[in-house]
């Protein structure tokens, strides 16, 4: 079976959608099949990968409430090997409806457990928050990917975080595990950022990528080409650290 991984952290501006299509793109690039699944109402992942979030009719949306079939809504990506299931801004309505609905935390599972064998990696972008929507993320997911920023305030609230997968894999789903921490927006030159390092590897450990993921102009500017940092400076720093995250994920997957 592949791995399902969400990629998830309550606060907000941490890289996670950043990090979802990087990621992603690079794991295609080595030739696994991968499919995107954008569960956050912004649909950041959405338009970062070319397509226009405002023209589609269909979104996951349809899927978690209407129960629209996958195949109708997952779209081809700028890489031969990497799919899309989008959202637009109608997904944001979905955490109200999905409270009355049976089986509320488990739609997302519903709904693409039939298509795990089709996929090597499936990579879920969360919403910044812990509600219904990413609980639907980590009860179908088999491994959690949280992105920390290298700030001040970067431990905040991932004891939450911890609390929550904890209680989906108790509640829910108990082969979920933890894939690793992953360091973003590093920058070198300041004391600060190394300091947040040494905190988070203390505190994580062995859970903790090795590779970091260093704040770069590239990387922000990426997203408004639709492109990947791979197809948008494939020499650049980031694209670099991305491809190395890659090799990690695929090492710890066998």
């Amino acid at each position: 079976m592949g791995m399902i991984v969400a990629i998830t952290n309550q606060k907000g501006g941490v890289g996670k959608t950043t990090t979802c299509i990087n990621l992603g793109a690079c794991l295609a690039e080595r030739k696994k099949r991968v499919l995107l699944v954008d569960i956050d109402p912004q649909g950041n992942a959405t338009s970062g990968l070319g397509v226009n979030r405002w023209e589609l009719k269909q979104c996951i949306y349809d899927l978690l409430i209407n129960g629209v079939e996958a195949g109708e809504l997952i779209h081809g990506t700028p890489m031969e090997e990497l799919w899309l299931l989008p959202a637009t801004i109608r997904l944001a309505g979905a955490e109200v409806e999905l409270v009355s609905l049976p089986n509320r935390e488990k739609k997302l599972q519903e709904g693409l457990e039939k298509w795990v064998a089709d996929f090597d990696f499936i990579l879920i972008d969360c919403p910044p928050s812990l509600g219904l929507l990413t609980v639907n993320a980590l009860n179908f997911a088999t491994r959690v990917l949280i992105p920390v920023q290298c700030e001040y305030y970067a431990l905040e609230g991932l004891g939450q975080l911890m609390s929550t997968i904890t209680m989906v894999r108790n509640s829910y789903n108990p082969h979920l595990e933890l894939l690793g921490v992953l360091l973003t927006m590093f920058d070198a030159r300041t004391n600060l950022s190394q300091e947040v390092v040494e905190e988070i590897r203390r505190v994580f450990q062995n859970r903790v990528f090795r590779t970091v993921i260093p704040r770069s102009v590239r990387l922000s500017e990426a997203p408004s080409y639709g492109k990947p940092i791979i197809l948008y400076d494939g020499s650049s720093r980031g694209a670099i650290a991305y491809r190395d995250l890659a090799e990690e994920v695929l090492r710890s997957n066998g």
